[in-house]
């Protein structure tokens, strides 16, 4: 599964314990899991019946992943979440998150401070 993800001012990227893509336009500093806004993304349910996925986000040559469990439960077309934790709801895709928002790299959480700019995410299954 291959998405963009889109710059906002407003990001922060400082949550310990959470990262998340959204489809929503707006982004308010409260939101510091969101790594990025007005994603396109597409989910592709066949992620649901793995174990474990990776993800990957580039944003102009800087490259970071992640791993984490899937929650087989996720059904959200306008959130995507992972968790530290194992935590469940509706939103979250990835429990037993590897990294959170705050151990994403930092080059790319300063690019995506400029809504000029954006980042490819791609979700993959490795178990």
């Amino acid at each position: 599964m291959r998405f963009k993800i889109f710059g906002h001012k407003n990001v922060l990227c400082l949550h310990k314990n959470t990262i998340e893509f959204t489809k929503e336009k707006e982004l308010t500093k409260n939101g510091d899991c969101i790594l990025g806004v007005s994603s396109d993304f597409k989910f592709d349910k066949k992620i649901l019946s793995s174990k474990k996925i990776k993800v990957t986000i580039t944003s102009d040559g800087a490259t970071d992943s992640f791993e984490a469990d899937v929650n087989p439960d996720f059904d959200d077309d306008k959130e995507i979440v992972f968790r530290k934790s194992y935590f469940v709801s509706k939103r979250t895709l990835g429990l037993n998150s590897t990294k959170a928002a705050i151990d994403i790299d930092r080059r790319i959480v300063d690019k995506l401070k400029d809504e000029k700019n954006f980042a490819k995410v791609i979700i993959e299954t490795i178990l």
